[in-house]
């Protein structure tokens, strides 16, 4: 019984915590909206931007590698282990997670299981990236893709679910994405 009611206390903590990182991916400062991100255990590259309307869970188990641009009114999932790369553009209301229910499971039990993406990846605006996916150095997912499984290197995936529709055919991938839009 004790453990059920520190438990519970816990996760209120813990939604308090969330409630708040979401109010302050409403304010218009990128440095502020970084600043308190990182202050709540997210791990976030230098040059790398974060714009507004973010909606994350579990902050202290995200990290974003450098010069990583994260776009608007995304989901970022922190239930589990959540990697992004060095140079990764992740569009508009894209949703990333690593958590789930098992739907054939009868308790509906929650399952997780860690989302990687690798470098100089690109995920276009409202993509759905589900648990257990690891993304590999310089692959495209196309805009509304849902992605159910690994995308291979260089790869271009689209459509639901995702599916191989070509390659990149660019094998020296040294660029960088820019500075922040400081009120975006």
């Amino acid at each position: 019984m004790m453990k059920r009611i520190i438990n519970r206390i816990k996760t209120i903590f813990l939604e308090i915590i969330i409630f708040k990182l979401h109010c302050v991916g409403c304010i218009p400062s990128h440095h502020f909206r970084r600043f308190f991100y990182r202050l709540f255990g997210m791990k976030i590259g230098r040059g790398s931007t974060i714009h507004m309307g973010l909606k994350l869970y579990s902050p202290f188990n995200i990290e974003i590698g450098e010069d990583s641009i994260i776009g608007e009114d995304a989901v970022l999932d922190g239930r589990d282990k959540l990697i992004i790369g060095n140079h990764v553009d992740i569009a508009s209301e894209v949703m990333i997670y690593n958590a789930e229910h098992d739907v054939r499971d009868p308790n509906f039990k929650a399952i997780s299981s860690p989302v990687v993406i690798e470098d100089y990846v690109f995920i276009g605006p409202r993509a759905v990236i589900l648990p257990g996916v690891k993304i590999k150095k310089g692959a495209v997912v196309g805009a509304g893709a849902v992605v159910t499984k690994d995308v291979e290197e260089n790869s271009i995936v689209g459509g639901v679910p995702a599916r191989y529709i070509g390659d990149r055919n660019i094998k020296d991938l040294n660029y960088r994405l820019g500075r922040a839009a400081w009120f975006r």
